[in-house]
């Protein structure tokens, strides 16, 4: 079987794609798609060099509604989000999420303290191993403070922009605190993402990468979800027949669709 869904799509509504929606549904038409769920980034707080990355979700919402009914018949759209996660935060991110009508909600870890690993001020004044421990040791306590998501995406999003990638990363190397935050999805009841664009940042893995989600299902995780983190056309679906050759070796055989934030589980 073929993974016929992409969970993690941005469009023009996001500060990091300049996609329109319309382009990006037309492609998932092309690869033969049954769902598409558009998860456009809400980073409470967060620029980048000046930009917002606060998704305007009245015009959102607007734009997808149209075109939801537009393909109707021809494709399921989902309604989605992207919710940077910190603590600080977590206050608006409650009142947020109940405020909106989302399928499916994706929490990522995009910043600590403000700072993004994907900037080199991130990693000043520490070593590679203290940022990356740094970051991991932040989900626990951002699921603390705020759990209303359905899927954590990208888990070891950090690794993409070290010094040294992944080329001195495992997950052995960080396994007590990889192993508290993968303990935290479970009792949260939030499940993992499979996310894709690590192959397209020159990862050769997904993020995370293969023994992080050996361990969520070794410890009684369950729930997977699986995006490409597309920003444009051509990386829909980028690389999934990887992800679910991956999956299947971890001993999963489903994963999972949100529909009105309820899960729906389809054979891998």
């Amino acid at each position: 079987m073929s993974i016929l869904t992409d969970c993690h799509l941005h469009s023009s509504f996001s500060a990091d794609s300049e996609a329109p929606m319309e382009s990006m549904i037309e492609k998932g038409l092309q690869l033969g798609l049954t769902a598409m769920c558009f998860t456009e980034h809400m980073d409470h707080g967060m620029l980048d060099n000046g930009v917002s990355f606060e998704v305007d979700t009245a015009a959102y919402r607007e734009g997808f509604l149209k075109l939801k009914e537009k393909y109707r018949g021809k494709i399921e759209l989902l309604f989605g989000i992207e919710l940077g996660l910190e603590a600080q935060y977590a206050d608006f991110l409650n009142e947020y999420s109940h405020a909106w009508d989302f399928d499916f909600i994706i929490g990522s870890s995009h910043t600590v303290e403000g700072k993004d690993p994907y900037f080199a001020d991130f990693y000043e004044g520490r070593t590679e191993e203290e940022a990356y421990r740094t970051y991991f040791e932040t989900i626990p306590k951002n699921l603390a403070a705020f759990s209303n998501v359905d899927t954590y995406g990208h888990l070891d999003y950090v690794v993409r922009y070290g010094p040294n990638k992944n080329r001195e990363y495992s997950y052995e190397k960080y396994r007590d605190v990889l192993d508290a935050a993968l303990k935290a999805l479970i009792e949260h009841g939030v499940g993992l993402e499979i996310n894709s664009a690590g192959y397209k940042q020159g990862l050769c893995a997904p993020n995370p990468c293969m023994d992080i989600v050996k361990a969520y299902r070794r410890l009684g995780g369950e729930i997977v979800t699986i995006g490409s983190d597309a920003h444009a056309p051509e990386w829909i679906t980028g690389e999934f027949g990887r992800v679910r050759e991956l999956l299947l070796e971890c001993g999963f055989r489903y994963y999972a669709v949100f529909r009105e934030r309820k899960p729906y589980f389809l054979s891998l």
